[in-house]
């Protein structure tokens, strides 16, 4: 018997809607600006409204509101859309704000003919300024006066590129004394001499936000458009114009955007980033982006458990990082295919081990019973990590040291009976000796270790790279940091490993994810190549302890 999932407070509109049947059938939409790379808060956004369409049966729209020429490219559209079908997600229409930027000036003529609209020659430090305080009301521009024809002549010379950039706006005519600051005669057009990147030249003076949204979601018959926390106070405005207008009346609703720690969510910052080359691009692994997840190893179905684990709610708050890495850390442990990886490699030499390989063999994942088994070659000359060998071990050390027994996975007991070391004391390679009777699985030894490390045959070993990822912050509330947020880039959110070495098996295995037994889990790099294999870290094998 499944378990029965409460609804959210945005379900429970849309039942109370189709049920009162104020709608027949709902339609969301998903609204990116393609101006950077969608990034796990976005992953919430897209879980919810898409999730809304299919539960309800309804229609989702994959809008791009692309009223910014200056920031926008194609770039960003395609790899918007190749991150929302890398999620299981597809859209019934793709869509542009541009689609409406005809119909979206002609609102802008019937709002200046309804005089409540009107072109303003203020600078947008005076606009600004005029615009007064939450707690003082604003002074009117002595262009609010302006008649109808006037300002409907100055929009058309907008139109027509006769003024220069910053030079005139249009605006909303509504109160400059209300208490909402958005409604204080915002700003609806500005002029923009850029090329943009679906309309080209076309157009020289774009819509603001606020009026391409709401009336996009109307000409679109969005019913329930949902936005998050910090679109609270422009929901007035958006209200106002549809009403003003005479358009459908879509609905907007707001939740809580994801905060995450040791992350931040900003596509300007993110953007920071990428251009002062802090990071690898927008899909380094690092990165919260969809595609740096990806990249780093986490799965579509992770991400979806960890946005229905987070809920929807309208109350501001923190997620760990740990909520996320458990998610991934949860699925790999069931699908990841075992394999047994040494990194900064310590010979050893098992003396009385004929010169002839032998072969063994390990399960693939445990939590798989039907993963089945993989051979591993076995030889007389093996890496063990440098880590698991102490020449002076302290109380309760189980790993390998001077006469001391340890188990190979997977092999035999061995016992470390000498260590050689080079000219200036360092250990140059281990002397161990092996019980024949000891292998795994068929043990009858009658010896007893307590401990067991991992290894790989020197003679059939791939040399590989490690690309060790933590934390990119140092401080978990990125958005509280009083100081330039690039000061707290952890300087050790990346380690290189280029001495490690892997089981042949490796080269073979199509199953792109990985666990490298007591090393984490691990995924084939984009920029792997059969000359140089490049392996990423997940996610460790345990929850991470803050160091």
């Amino acid at each position: 018997m499944t378990e029965e999932k409460n609804n959210n407070f945005i379900e429970d509109i849309i039942e109370t809607d189709l049920k009162d049947g104020i709608y027949e059938k709902i339609t969301t939409r998903f609204p990116p600006e393609p101006n950077g790379f969608l990034h796990i808060g976005h992953a919430k956004s897209i879980c919810l409204n898409f999730g809304l369409a299919k539960k309800y049966g309804g229609n989702i729209n994959l809008r791009f509101d692309d009223t910014n020429p200056i920031t926008e490219e194609d770039f960003y559209v395609e790899s918007i859309k190749k991150d929302i079908l890398w999620l299981g997600f597809n859209w019934d229409k793709e869509l542009f704000a541009s689609d409406y930027f005809e119909q979206l000036y002609l609102m802008a003529i019937e709002l200046i003919k309804n005089n409540l609209a009107y072109i303003d020659d203020n600078s947008s430090e005076e606009i600004a300024k005029e615009k007064g305080t939450p707690t003082q009301p604003g002074i009117e521009s002595i262009y609010r006066k302006r008649s109808v024809e006037e300002n409907l002549q100055l929009l058309a010379d907008m139109r027509s590129g006769k003024f220069e950039e910053g030079s005139k706006v249009l605006r909303a005519k509504i109160n400059m004394a209300d208490p909402n600051m958005h409604f204080r005669d915002p700003i609806l057009y500005r002029i923009k001499k850029a090329y943009h990147h679906r309309t080209k030249n076309d157009w020289c003076i774009y819509p603001m936000y606020d009026f391409a949204h709401g009336q996009s979601d109307a000409i679109e018959k969005v019913t329930h458009s949902i936005c998050t926390l910090e679109f609270i106070p422009h929901r007035p405005l958006y209200d106002w114009l549809i009403e003003k207008l005479n358009l459908y009346p879509s609905k907007q609703y707001e939740f809580t955007r994801l905060n995450l720690t040791y992350t931040v969510m900003s596509k300007r910052k993110l953007l920071e980033l990428v251009q002062k080359k802090i990071v690898d691009g927008w899909d380094d692994p690092r990165m919260p982006t969809i595609s740096g997840l990806r990249r780093r190893g986490y799965t579509p179905e992770s991400i979806k458990n960890f946005c229905e684990k987070i809920g929807i709610t309208k109350r501001e708050n923190l997620i760990e990082l740990n909520l996320l890495e458990f998610c991934i850390r949860e699925q790999l442990n069931k699908i990841a295919q075992r394999l047994m990886v040494v990194k900064n490699p310590l010979k050893i030499i098992i003396t009385n081990y004929p010169e002839t390989e032998e072969l063994l063999e390990s399960e693939n994942n445990p939590e798989d019973p039907i993963s089945g088994k993989r051979t591993i070659p076995f030889s007389k000359e093996l890496y063990i990590e440098r880590e698991d060998f102490e020449e002076n071990p302290p109380k309760k050390y189980f790993r390998l040291a001077p006469k001391s027994m340890v188990r190979l996975k997977s092999a035999y007991i061995i016992c470390c009976d000498e260590l050689v070391k080079n000219e200036n004391g360092q250990i140059e390679y281990l002397l161990c000796s092996y019980f024949p009777n000891s292998k795994s699985g068929q043990d009858t030894s009658g010896i007893q270790v307590k401990g067991t490390i991992h290894w790989v045959s020197i003679k059939n070993a791939i040399p590989i790279q490690l690309n060790i990822y933590d934390r990119l912050f140092t401080e978990p509330d990125t958005n509280r940091l009083e100081k330039d947020f690039t000061e707290y880039i952890n300087p050790k959110s990346l380690e290189i490993i280029n001495n490690a070495y892997a089981e042949p098996a490796i080269v073979d295995i199509t199953n792109p994810h990985f666990q490298f037994i007591r090393n984490g889990y691990f995924t084939k790099d984009i920029q792997s190549s059969k000359n140089k294999l490049i392996f990423n870290r997940t996610v460790t094998l345990k929850e991470w302890n803050g160091k």
